[in-house]
């Protein structure tokens, strides 16, 4: 199911008196449902964002697969689409929120338009800011939903009743990755260090959670090994394996070095480095590996809610989660390192908040 959803914010002072406005639509033109909420004292970003995420939040609820976010705020739209960096700190939780509904739904474009374009949603902000300011709201249409304003952000460490734990390893060395070659759908298999790699991270594993619920697993044999040599260290859960958390598809490059790729393909890896939308020759895109990975990991929070989840993957995925997580740009992907069977540990809560509590940990291999 495809729907729109506009989307708009502000507040009279910046900080001042804040509300929030959003709409969904069919693609029709039809609206679909209209929820307006006032902030408090914010400043006009924080509301941009927070008419996002609760547009974003009934989109689900109406139950889409694909949404089209039109926005009259240009920060929103390009640091969302990951063109422009956050470096507001303040602004980042809520960025990572609406990555985590964008994950959850699995398919969201965003659009800046004119603020002319963006009058419904625009109309619900101002009501709200009257009601922040305390002012009377004359001749008000009450929305088909109206939801209370979301929780103040606080720095206060959240409760983990109800947050689902992702355990994410990748998995360990092969004779590939030993060497520095591309190593995408090719099925090889660990090494002799990989399979010590493996059981040392089951041991990590086993120290960072009591009780683990599940495992998923790419179903290439270097992850599915690695997942079997932790579940040994943490009682014995079963493995399941996830098709969608398989490696990126190389293509002309698997098993080449990036030294050998380069000299032989200069422009398609300068087309490649530059791009997440563009796919080695015969291969796959970074954008087409998120947007599997999105739907995978959604399906799991789905299914283990409230649990532990081991998630054995590739550097790829695994960098994919959290760079979402992290509310980062594309940049990231190529910025961050990740060891064989390194350990990178997040909490997952059902209102789409989300906290990465550590990446890439290593301490456990040596």
């Amino acid at each position: 199911m495809r729907v729109l959803v506009e989307a708009d914010g502000g507040s009279r002072g910046n900080p001042g008196p804040a509300g929030y406005g959003s709409v969904v639509l069919d693609t029709d033109g039809q609206v679909l449902l209209e929820r307006q909420g006032s902030l408090g004292v914010t400043t006009n970003n924080v509301a941009e964002y927070t008419g996002l995420i609760e547009g974003l939040k009934a989109a689900i609820e109406l139950g889409a697969t694909e949404v089209g976010v039109r926005m009259d705020s240009k920060l929103v739209v390009e640091q969302m689409s990951g063109r422009w960096q956050i470096k507001n700190a303040g602004l980042r939780p809520l960025a990572a929120e609406a990555a985590q509904l964008v994950a959850r739904i699995g398919h969201v474009t965003f659009e800046w338009i004119p603020r002319e374009r963006n009058k419904a949603a625009d109309a619900l902000a101002n009501r709200a800011m009257d009601e922040a300011a305390g002012k009377p709201v004359a001749d008000r249409v009450e929305p088909s939903v109206v939801t209370p304003a979301p929780a103040p952000k606080s720095w206060a460490p959240p409760s983990l009743d109800d947050a689902t734990r992702l355990i994410l390893v990748r998995h360990g060395e092969s004779t590939l990755t030993r060497q520095g070659r591309y190593s995408g759908r090719g099925d090889v298999p660990l090494s002799d260090e990989g399979e010590a790699q493996a059981m040392a991270a089951g041991g990590r594993v086993a120290g960072i959670a009591r009780d683990v619920t599940a495992i998923v697993s790419s179903p290439l044999s270097r992850c599915v090994r690695t997942a079997e040599l932790i579940s040994a260290e943490v009682g014995g859960v079963p493995v399941t394996v996830v098709d969608d958390l398989i490696e990126v598809d190389f293509g002309a490059w698997e098993g080449l070095t990036f030294a050998e790729v380069q000299e032989r393909w200069p422009r398609e890896m300068e087309a490649w480095l530059a791009s997440t939308s563009v796919a080695p020759p015969e291969g796959e895109s970074f954008q087409a590996v998120a947007k599997r990975v999105r739907g995978a990991m959604a399906t799991v929070l789905q299914s283990y809610a409230g649990g532990v989840v081991v998630v054995v993957s590739h550097v790829s995925p695994i960098k994919l989660i959290l760079r979402d997580a992290l509310a980062a740009s594309d940049a990231f992907l190529h910025r961050l390192f990740l060891d064989t069977a390194g350990i990178s540990t997040m909490d997952a809560w059902p209102d789409g908040n989300i906290a990465v509590r550590s990446v890439n940990e290593t301490a456990h291999l040596r």
